[in-house]
């Protein structure tokens, strides 16, 4: 079933013109990812679709009554509510459904409003209605209902809307980067709920394990195209490599087609025929497929680093605490040439902590930090790069320096660097004000690498880069031969990248692990199993019977059981009301036939509250 359709749809900003004629269309139980380089309109996309903003041309059409949510990057909520008030004043029907139900149980006389009430909370599953939204929000680590809106950080509100999304079970969820600002434990699950839960999904995010787990079908927007492939991130790979060979191949033959008609062309021939005049318009058609090249850039660098002493940093004994909080007690640790260090922990145990500590932007309780006389930082942080009013992207870059040097005396300068970066020529004159965050955060990325650091820190780097980038960024860092720390939530970015891990554990417990992000959750899988394993060996067998334990009752089922007490009574009353008049000898056979329909309809509602009484009262024990 068809749920959304967009016709030919087009978006420019004065000469920039994004894309053109773009059509797709997403069909129920769908899990659709948008894959493209920043700048080049993924998010532009995404505020057509939930009417942010408008198509220069084309159409968006939604099939008649179905219910959409939408995740943006910055989400718009009430700063006055609570964190479970959000979750209230959503437009969510089940919501409509619980409401009716109250007023039903404020009406008991009513017997048939009540009756339609009771068979929409079943049918809507609204009676777990608390539990789940509960257990969404743990989950997402917003424990504190009672939390106002205006106070919660900005990862807090981006997983607060979320929150939102998910519990309104729409037809369609939109999700811009839906992995920004969860920890690991929370990507992991987020990632089996979707890949479990009929949802229908269009999303887009840089996240490739998450793309990989989750989606079927990945549209890629290239060059202005839109490419479609029908899996995951694996085939998506696989056969975008194929549609390159193929377009190469192509691209080659217009270019011996192309070098044949110029020289038809040179001699000079006069259209005085229809076929000759076709064919001079088929040259410039020809000409154009040509010169088109791909734009694919891949960072390719010797540096010439700073020279590196034997002495890196030595940590000894360092401690770090806040109110309530430990973060690190005595941890010691030497760093040796060339480690590359990832660094995995849920928020708050102290990760950027321990990095300010390292870089001297915060000092240590007790302790010592001692710093190698050679070692030059390059410190990339989560906070990003401040930009002046008028200033040009070429221009924030060389404030911070000219020209990195190479091997064998070569260097690059700021404007090659830029370029492999995928900042061209002309989008290095442009105004940094007219950049997406992702660009932002690439051009941030230059500024810390033209200082030419020898160790290089990288606090959450890929947050908004796109899939493109990181590519490029890997690259650069396996070739980068100075000591590499990174903290991110990205498991294939580390992965690729890292050779050991410090895990975060809290309350001061840094473990120190020999292997990447993959090796250590099968590792941590493995612990889980066997300690299930030895718990079976050591339990003897029971065969003795227990009771399972009795479910606490939600808000909603204990006002429930009490109205039922009440209903329970006055349908009895009404009941033996109804059962004295058939005493009345005067009634006419059509009216004690009334009343026995009457009195039947009251014993069925009787019975079926009063089996739900007991189902309840179970509940308590």
């Amino acid at each position: 079933m068809n749920l959304l359709t967009v016709e030919n749809i087009s978006k420019s900003y004065g000469e920039l013109v994004l894309f053109q004629d773009l059509s797709f269309g997403i069909n129920k139980d769908q899990k659709i990812a948008l894959i493209a380089k920043n700048g080049t309109g993924k998010t532009s996309i995404l505020n057509i679709l939930s009417g942010d903003d408008q198509p220069d041309s084309g159409q968006v059409n939604y099939r008649k009554s179905i219910r959409a949510s939408f995740l943006d990057q910055e989400p718009n909520l009430n700063p006055n509510l609570t964190v479970e008030e959000t979750i209230f004043a959503s437009d969510n029907e089940i919501l409509k459904v619980i409401a009716s139900y109250e007023k039903a149980l404020n009406n008991p006389e009513d017997t048939d409003a009540y009756q339609k009430a009771f068979e929409a909370m079943d049918r809507f599953e609204a009676w777990d209605f608390e539990t789940q939204y509960k257990q969404i929000l743990f989950k997402l680590k917003l424990e504190d209902l009672n939390a106002k809106v205006g106070k919660l950080s900005g990862g807090q509100k981006k997983r607060l809307a979320l929150a939102n999304a998910m519990i309104n079970k729409p037809d369609l969820l939109i999700l811009d980067e839906p992995t920004n600002h969860l920890d690991l434990e929370m990507i992991e699950w987020l990632e089996a709920y979707f890949a479990k839960e009929n949802f229908t999904l269009f999303m887009v995010t840089h996240d490739r394990y998450f793309l990989e787990r989750v989606c079927n079908e990945i549209l890629e927007l290239e060059n202005g195209k839109l490419y479609s492939y029908k899996g995951n991130y694996s085939y998506y790979l696989e056969k975008k490599e194929a549609r390159i060979e193929q377009e190469s191949v192509e691209q080659h033959k217009t270019e011996i087609l192309y070098k044949k008609e110029l020289s038809w062309m040179r001699r000079q021939p006069k259209a005085r025929t229809t076929k000759s005049k076709s064919r001079i318009d088929d040259f410039h058609t020809i000409k154009e497929k040509a010169s088109q090249c791909r734009k694919d850039h891949e960072v390719q660098l010797e540096l010439n680093m700073e020279r590196m002493g034997n002495k890196i940093i030595e940590i000894h004994k360092v401690s770090k605490s806040f109110p309530g909080k430990m973060i690190l007690d005595k941890f010691d640790y030497s760093f040796t040439k060339g480690e590359r260090v990832g660094i995995i922990g849920k928020n708050g145990t102290g990760k950027s902590t321990f990095l300010n500590i390292l870089t001297g932007k915060d000092v240590p309780d007790s302790g010592k930090v001692i710093i190698g006389d050679t070692i030059k930082f390059g410190y990339y942080t989560q906070k990003g790069i401040q930009i002046k009013d008028g200033q040009k992207v070429i221009d924030v870059i060389r404030e911070f320096g000219d020209y990195i040097p190479l091997m064998k005396g070569r260097q690059i300068s700021a404007q090659q660097l830029l370029e492999r970066f995928l900042f061209d020529r002309k989008k290095q004159y442009d105004f940094v004000e007219k950049l997406s965050g992702g660009e932002r955060k690439r051009l941030y990325l230059c500024t810390v690498l033209i200082q030419n650091p020898n160790f290089l820190i990288l606090d959450e780097p890929t947050n908004d880069l796109d899939i493109v980038t990181l590519n490029v960024l890997e690259s650069f860092l396996l070739d980068f031969p100075g000591c590499l720390i990174v903290v991110s939530h990205d498991r294939y970015f580390m992965d690729k990248i890292v050779d050991h891990l410090f895990v975060f554990k809290g309350e001061g417990v840094v473990e120190d692990f020999p292997g990447n992000y993959s090796d250590y959750r099968a590792y941590e899988d493995s612990k889980v199993i066997e300690q299930r394993e030895q718990k079976e060996k050591l339990e003897p067998e029971k065969n003795t019977w227990k009771e399972p334990e009795k479910n606490k009752l939600s808000y909603l089922e204990q006002k429930e059981y009490k109205n039922l007490e009440n209903e329970i009574k006055q349908l009895e009353s009404k009941k033996v009301a109804l059962q004295e008049k058939f005493t009345d000898t005067s009634l006419t056979g059509e009216e004690i036939e009334a009343l026995s329909i009457e009195l039947g309809e009251i014993s069925n509602t009787i019975e079926k509250k009063t089996e739900r009484w007991f189902e309840l009262a179970d509940q308590m024990g």
